[in-house]
């Protein structure tokens, strides 16, 4: 069973980290999702490429939900997200790298939710812990290979860009 899934960003297209690699799709209520399943360090991987193999599908097009939903169903517990973006600590220059312990999301029209009544129901969930509670647990070893390049926390706030 597949427990930990990349799902890459910009310059993270390539799933040839992974060993064994296949292409597997699984059905959602949200749409088909296209991944691939490869070893990595003896675990199995999925892999999505977030913007699309072909880094052609926009920000306010990912299917978010559906990529959610097909890593849960396929018995993910744990996905690895990965994002550039700029910041505004200008002590943090381009190819740091942050493991985020808070989660802010500003954007407009997209869908934000699974439960919007009807058959899936209602729920309030807590918004506090929507990633990592620990980060600091996991970040040790890689933290070395990268030594000051690193921040173990920190805070993503999305907005949304206006395009003229």
């Amino acid at each position: 069973m597949v427990k930990i899934a990349i799902i890459g960003g910009t310059g993270v297209y390539d799933p040839r980290i992974l060993a064994n690699i296949r292409q597997e799709e699984t059905a959602t209520p949200y749409g088909l999702v296209e991944y691939k399943v490869g070893e990595y360090a003896g675990k199995e991987v999925a892999f999505i490429p977030r913007h699309g193999s072909n880094h052609s599908i926009t920000p306010h097009l990912i299917n978010y939900r559906a990529n959610i939903w097909a890593m849960k169903k396929i018995g993910v517990q744990d996905i690895i997200a990965t994002t550039a973006v700029g910041s505004m600590n200008l002590d943090m220059k381009p190819g740091d790298f942050v493991l985020i312990d808070q989660f802010i999301d500003f954007t407009k029209n997209r869908h934000t939710t699974f439960y919007e009544g009807g058959r899936t129901g209602r729920c309030s969930c807590r918004c506090d812990q929507s990633v990592l509670p620990d980060p600091a647990r996991c970040s040790s070893k890689g933290s070395q290979a990268i030594r000051d390049r690193y921040s173990p926390c920190g805070n993503i706030c999305l907005h949304r860009r206006t395009k003229i």
